[in-house]
């Protein structure tokens, strides 16, 4: 970890509809490329706490698989319910071939 940036795997490890997994002090999060941006996110849905690794991504939003809330991966927001709450989002960059996340 370099000034809080913390290296959490390969850019080409991130491929469509697959996020790149990782954990920071002990959050799981994950990092999805959306029209040729990276967002990170807490990886767990704010209404019951499932990963939300495997939910369909669609428009920038991910899909909770199991009770379907909707989330932007660019903000966060919950968008539909049964979720309400936001998921925490994090800086990322990708340099050097490799993803960052700011800690």
């Amino acid at each position: 970890m370099t000034d809080g940036w913390l290296d959490v795997g390969a850019e080409s490890d991130i491929r469509p509809g697959r996020p790149l997994t990782a954990e920071i002090d002990g959050v799981p999060v994950m990092v999805v490329r959306c029209m040729g941006a990276y967002y990170a996110i807490e990886d767990r849905c704010t209404h019951d706490g499932e990963s939300l690794a495997g939910g369909d991504i669609e428009d920038c939003e991910i899909v909770c698989p199991r009770h379907f809330a909707r989330f932007d991966l660019k903000t966060g927001e919950a968008l539909t319910p049964p979720a309400y709450e936001p998921v925490r989002t994090y800086p990322v960059r990708a340099e050097n071939g490799r993803i960052l996340i700011r800690a």
